[in-house]
């Protein structure tokens, strides 16, 4: 049984969770994630470590509520504790095997958008505590969806936010505004990532400019493992599984259209479950 440590709701319908597992707070790397299961008739539910305390022994998570199992999971109080958190699963981000001497000279952009801007902190705080600048571009609908400005200002990165509705920062999508640094300035790489749809358009506008691309199709993932199949995804003509051989892939080779349909594969299923969860209450 794991403790539930803090849960606080961060932004509308997004929470932040420190949840005890000394283990894995001990070992897990920029990229990588958790499976948990609440019970014992709970799924599995895959989310990325957004932060670590080795010391104190507890991951940071963040959740956003959409589902049966994601609202279950929120609800959830200070103190509770859930059945099973199995990690670090996956690869670890590509440059955390590089040198500093590799790194220093590189201009590297991240692009999160929604809920992605969680798996985009722990790369740009890796890369902050070491010296290396970067420049981050986070989406977002409005305002109220926000979520670690913050703690990402308090890191070593130039940093943007975009809304939809123009509610604060840049008016307009997270595309718009790397195109404005593509123009202006030398970009070494660019990581993203956040909704299918928005890695999927900044994979195209960077494979213009010639700009190597990474993509963490996290949100595909269901058991972890790479037995059930359901991360199946073609990158480069091969087909290659999410959880075992990710989740960060070379954007400009991946099947974006494929992943998206992928991931649409449950979504009756999940509105059938989140009807008859509000017909119980």
């Amino acid at each position: 049984m794991y403790k539930i440590l803090y849960n606080n709701e961060v932004a509308k319908g997004i929470y932040e969770m420190r949840i005890l597992a000394p283990l894995v707070a001990r070992s897990a790397k920029p990229g990588q994630f958790v499976i948990l299961i609440i019970d014992e008739k709970g799924e599995r539910i895959p989310l990325t470590v957004v932060d670590t305390d080795p010391i104190e022994g507890w991951v940071c998570v963040v959740v956003q509520s959409v589902g049966h199992s994601t609202n279950k999971l929120t609800a959830l109080k200070e103190s509770d504790y859930i059945r099973d958190f199995a990690g670090p699963l996956g690869k670890e981000s590509e440059f955390v095997h590089k040198t500093l001497e590799e790194l220093k000279d590189k201009k590297i952009v991240f692009v999160g958008g929604g809920v992605g801007a969680a798996p985009v902190y722990p790369q740009v705080k890796y890369l902050s505590e070491r010296g290396i600048r970067t420049e981050v571009i986070l989406g977002f609908k409005s305002a109220e969806y926000i979520i670690l400005e913050k703690e990402f200002r308090m890191l070593n990165a130039a940093v943007h936010i975009c809304t939809d509705d123009g509610s604060i920062g840049f008016r307009g999508l997270v595309t718009q505004k790397l195109k404005l640094l593509l123009e202006k300035e030398h970009i070494d790489e660019v990581v993203t990532i956040g909704p299918m749809i928005m890695m999927k358009n900044v994979s195209l506008l960077t494979k213009e400019y010639g700009v190597p691309t990474v993509a963490s199709l996290n949100t595909l993932m269901v058991d972890g493992t790479g037995m059930c199949g359901g991360c199946r995804v073609t990158v480069g003509g091969k087909t290659l599984f999410t959880c075992v051989d990710g989740p960060e892939f070379d954007a400009h080779l991946i099947d974006f259209d494929q992943a998206m349909s992928r991931q649409n594969i449950y979504k009756d299923e999940e509105k059938h479950s989140c009807r008859l969860d509000g017909e119980i209450k």
